[in-house]
């Protein structure tokens, strides 16, 4: 039995360690699920993994990583504008 290790196999494992790092450091307290960190490297993480699938496709783990990817730049973008309207409440 052979194991073929592409440059496409180790952007999905980085991928995979980007998202149970930003996990773990979040139920550790050192960073917020509220924090956009928290979404960068989890949006990051999710599409390393699909450019993994793209070469060794997997309908699971694309459904996943797709969710994921989307929950996490809805994340950033529902921060962003909570920052935005903080900062304008702050200059009135």
């Amino acid at each position: 039995m052979s194991f073929d290790y592409h440059w496409h196999d180790f952007l999905g494992n980085l991928g995979v360690l980007l998202i149970i790092v930003s996990y773990f450091w979040m139920q550790i307290g050192r960073i917020s699920g509220q924090d956009p960190l928290y979404s960068i490297v989890n949006a990051i993480g999710a599409a390393l993994v699909l450019v993994s699938l793209y070469f060794d496709f997997n309908l699971s783990a694309f459904l996943v990583e797709t969710f994921w990817l989307i929950i996490s730049i809805l994340g950033l973008f529902l921060g962003s504008r909570k920052i935005r309207r903080i900062g304008v409440h702050r200059d009135e």
